[in-house]
């Protein structure tokens, strides 16, 4: 009994792990083409910035382009550390005698850098918002808000993400 729910749990989480790396293989190849993934999985230009929609003085534009490129170059570098430590759990699944312990401590990893990731990406929202007039800041939100929206949630399906919208944007 309990190795049978082993065997299913490590097929389950193989199966999962396989989708990440697909998904992570879909996001490099991407990244490597000319545009960027945002943190909420919208997909833009390389040289497009979200705050250009927003009627800024010359001197915020620069300074928030100037910001935004370094956001985009650290969040890059952190999605390129999870994804090596996605390779290494993998390398952990595919061994013959997996040890779960090393695998659960791979996935808390992981977890801790992604939960560091979104951290940073919500100081350099409030960063951001910090350097805005009021119906500036209102405009920027609503953009990140629709880029969010039309992003997606990066690992659901569309069916998920169907019942997502229906049920907690409303």
């Amino acid at each position: 009994m309990k190795s049978k729910l082993l065997k299913f749990i490590f097929i389950a989480s193989l199966a999962l792990n396989v989708s990440v790396l697909a998904a992570a293989g879909y996001v490099y190849y991407r990244h490597s083409s000319g545009y960027w993934v945002t943190p909420f999985g919208d997909v833009v230009k390389k040289d497009h910035f979200l705050f250009e929609e927003l009627s800024l003085r010359p001197e915020q534009a620069s300074m928030m382009k100037e910001r935004a490129t370094a956001f985009r170059a650290e969040i890059d570098g952190r999605r390129k550390e999870i994804l090596e430590r996605r390779k290494e759990l993998f390398a952990l699944l595919r061994e013959e005698n997996a040890d779960p312990a090393r695998i659960e401590a791979a996935i808390f990893d992981i977890s801790g850098m992604q939960k560091e990731m979104q951290r940073r990406v919500a100081a350099h929202i409030l960063e951001v918002k910090a350097l805005l007039d009021k119906d500036q800041r209102h405009g920027f939100l609503n953009l990140l808000e629709r880029s969010m929206k039309k992003g997606g949630h990066p690992g659901c399906s569309s069916d998920e993400q169907n019942y997502h919208r229906q049920h907690f944007e409303q």
